[in-house]
């Protein structure tokens, strides 16, 4: 399933192609790594169309994920405008 991660800390779309049975974890795990992101993934939030998945065990299948859908991986704490 082609899925497309938008990764907030570097603005960059990420483009994956996983199984449908992939867990959202290690779709965050992975769009952070392929932008070179350090930092721990549990301090990042996976959203799709706008709400936050926060059972982040299910798969790509059971959120209703559908092919080049779009998520967005941000951090759970927002960052103080300087």
């Amino acid at each position: 399933m082609p899925v497309r991660v938008m990764v907030e800390d570097v603005w960059d779309e990420i483009h994956l192609d996983l199984p449908s049975v992939t867990p959202l974890v290690e779709v965050k795990r992975q769009a952070l790594v392929a932008a070179r992101v350090t930092h721990d993934p549990a301090a990042y939030l996976i959203k799709f169309r706008g709400a936050e998945l926060q059972d982040e065990s299910r798969s790509l299948a059971e959120s209703g994920l559908v092919p080049n859908g779009a998520l967005i991986v941000l951090p759970r704490r927002r960052r103080p405008v300087r």
